[in-house]
């Protein structure tokens, strides 16, 4: 398993990139559309991780009930169906296996923090 990135979900997508480019020198490392909304990844340019900034409305659906108020935090996996059977076996709350933005992925929730995190095919 390896960190992938954090997804914020943000009210403001613009103000939000150019806080973490001109405050922090991060630079813009990807994006991606989602419809009218453009997804971007923000991140140090001399490092992998990064922040993917998600528009809060783009998530108004929310088709897997996320808590839009604390980050998901996104691994890869090389293999998406054993890890999330494994994490079922555990007794880990899972969602079903489904494609985001031509990915396949689920997403597992933290009992304790009430945390997402989302697990992706490499």
């Amino acid at each position: 398993m390896k960190l992938g990135y954090v997804v914020l979900y943000v009210t403001n997508p613009d103000a939000c990139l150019e806080f973490w480019t001109d405050k922090f020198g991060m630079v813009e490392k990807g994006s991606k559309r989602a419809g009218i909304f453009s997804i971007v990844k923000v991140g140090f340019a001399d490092q992998d991780f990064s922040f993917e900034l998600v528009p809060l409305e783009l998530m108004k659906n929310n088709p897997s009930n996320l808590d839009m108020t604390t980050p998901s935090i996104a691994f890869y996996v090389s293999n998406l169906e054993q890890t999330r059977s494994t994490l079922i076996e555990k007794g880990v709350q899972v969602t079903e296996l489904a494609e985001h933005g031509g990915i396949n992925s689920f997403a597992f929730i933290d009992n304790e923090s009430r945390g997402f995190a989302v697990l992706k095919s490499n």
